[in-house]
């Protein structure tokens, strides 16, 4: 992957060319077949994904009930966050829905490129943090639909939780 492929992902879209040099050492460039699991809920949290081809879709498996499809990640997107969280555990399942391409990269090597270049640390994990609030953002209208999922809703209650996905939400 060249740099102008590496620049016009979202999380490098503010990226200078000298520093895409600097975190390229740290990207491993990685291919999954489709209906691949990548990690399990509760697999050990080391590395972090930016998704460049594909899709995948993370499956979260409450203690009490059936997994459920909680997102679907597009090109552009990142999963596996749990370990640049520095979380011991990933806290939901990775499963490809096609061939994807990803860049991998080691949540330990967060640490390393903070240490050795600061402005490029803090201007990545800016952007990661934009890349995920965003993603959270989009969730709402999913985790919505999973919370409705089977309950009889009249119409009121429909209007007010307001599934068409708009802003104005009512919580009255």
């Amino acid at each position: 992957m060249d740099n102008q492929e590496v620049i016009s992902l979202p999380i490098f879209n503010r990226f200078k060319p000298h520093q895409i040099q600097q975190i390229k050492p740290f990207m491993e460039f990685c291919s999954f077949p489709a209906n691949m699991v990548i990690f399990e809920q509760g697999d050990r949290a080391d590395n972090f994904y930016i998704l460049t081809a594909g899709e995948i879709v993370l499956h979260y498996k409450p203690y009490d009930g059936p997994s459920l499809v909680i997102s679907k990640i597009t090109p552009g997107g990142v999963f596996g966050w749990s370990a640049a969280l520095r979380r011991a555990i990933y806290s939901a399942a990775a499963v490809t829905i096609s061939e994807i391409n990803t860049i991998c990269i080691k949540a330990s090597n967060l640490q390393i490129l903070c240490a050795n270049d600061p402005e490029t640390g803090a201007l990545f994990l800016d952007r990661l943090v934009g890349v995920i609030s965003e993603k959270l953002q989009d969730s709402h209208q999913d985790i919505l639909s999973l919370f409705s999922f089977g309950m009889n809703l009249n119409s009121d209650c429909k209007r007010r939780m307001n599934l068409n996905g708009s802003e104005n939400r009512i919580f009255a």
